[in-house]
């Protein structure tokens, strides 16, 4: 009795301690996570901060114009604390940023935050659409691709690959509008949706075509659908070049593994080893490439919104840069990357969910 008591305390010990150790692996896991966050925030500070500097677009200008006297310009220098140290001037940027203050729009006089706040959505649906485009029809076609290597299959899938990166973006969606709108009629024009429709969704998620279900108005989500598909079909197109190529390249290292010989010769369907037993080893790393193909959507969105004159962040920050609006354009490019660091931090949360062998790093 006393034997199997000790034994009994003796593995409860061991458990125990598997649990703490397991416990200080994530606690450890979590800190390296926020510091590398944290570290990451602040260099993206420095770098739009630096860049606001840099650039030959003077702040104090754009707000009192050019015809302005010495006095009026050097005061209102003074009030947006351009007169101090650079040091100073950093702090202050810093901490306005933390507590979501980039100051307010030389050209809507709002504060920035509010109209990145209105036009984000409108990319963010483009972003989505995209997105979805680019890992359904890519991931297949990076399969598809490792699997016939060197075959007319492969050479294809390689060559619709290639153009995707070669072919200029606004190009594609000039000829794009040409063809699909002009000529055929099959998609709607620029913008989100007919002047018809206007102001008829009240804005709930700031997405049109969410909205638009959510109150019913059918008529306003299929013109708003057929606004959507040419912009989001062209970057889908971009994302499923870049996705469809790593696909294919992490399922040539899987396929290449002894266990994929060893499940041949045990007599499982090819098609089971491929999409199940290789696929599934491949999702782990897909997962970053999907969340920076995401952000890069969002980046790269600025030509596509230009093209099609899609109201949102990428056409708000061209426009506030034509127009010096500098507080625009730092805050634009800060909005981006915070979504990157976000992505990145998705990505290290689902990581262990796909790979379980990463959960015991």
């Amino acid at each position: 009795m006393s034997v199997s008591a000790t034994e009994e305390a003796a593995a409860t010990v061991t458990g125990g301690g598997g649990g703490e150790n397991r416990a200080w692996r994530l606690a450890k896991r979590a800190a390296r996570t926020l510091v590398s966050v944290a570290l990451t925030f602040l260099g993206l500070t420095c770098v739009t901060f630096f860049i606001g500097r840099v650039i030959p677009i003077d702040p104090v200008l754009a707000i009192v114009g050019d015809k302005a006297s010495a006095e009026t310009y050097a005061r209102v220098k003074a009030e947006i604390g351009l007169d101090q140290p650079l040091p100073v001037q950093y702090w202050r940027y810093l901490t306005k940023v933390v507590h979501g203050d980039f100051g307010n729009s030389v050209v809507t006089s709002r504060p920035v935050l509010e109209d990145m706040l209105q036009v984000f959505p409108a990319t963010l649906e483009l972003a989505l659409l995209a997105l979805l485009i680019g890992v359904v029809a890519g991931v297949p076609m990076g399969v598809v691709a490792a699997t016939h290597r060197g075959r007319w299959q492969d050479q294809v899938i390689r060559f619709v690959s290639l153009l995707g990166y070669s072919i200029p973006v606004f190009w594609l969606g000039l000829v794009g509008l040409l063809l699909f709108y002009a000529k055929l009629g099959w998609v709607g024009g620029p913008g989100r949706i007919d002047v018809a429709f206007d102001d008829i969704v009240a804005p709930v998620t700031g997405m049109l075509t969410i909205d638009s279900l959510l109150a019913g108005e059918y008529e306003v989500f299929w013109n708003a659908v057929s606004h959507l598909m040419l912009p989001a079909s062209i970057l889908g197109y971009l994302s499923l070049a870049y996705v469809a190529r790593m696909t294919r390249s992490f399922m040539l290292g899987q396929l290449k593994q002894e266990y994929v010989l060893a499940a041949l010769a045990k007599g499982l369907s090819p098609w089971r080893v491929v999409w199940v037993h290789a696929l599934g080893n491949v999702w782990a790393p897909l997962v970053t490439v999907i969340a920076l193909t995401f952000g890069s959507l969002l980046e790269g969105a600025v030509l596509t919104e230009t093209v099609f004159a899609w109201p949102g962040l990428g056409l708000y920050m061209k426009n506030s840069l034509f127009n010096a609006d500098l507080n625009a354009v730092l805050g634009g490019t800060m909005v981006v990357g915070v979504v990157y660091i976000g992505l990145n931090m998705i990505s290290d949360l689902i990581y262990p969910m796909v790979d379980p062998r990463a959960r015991d790093e």
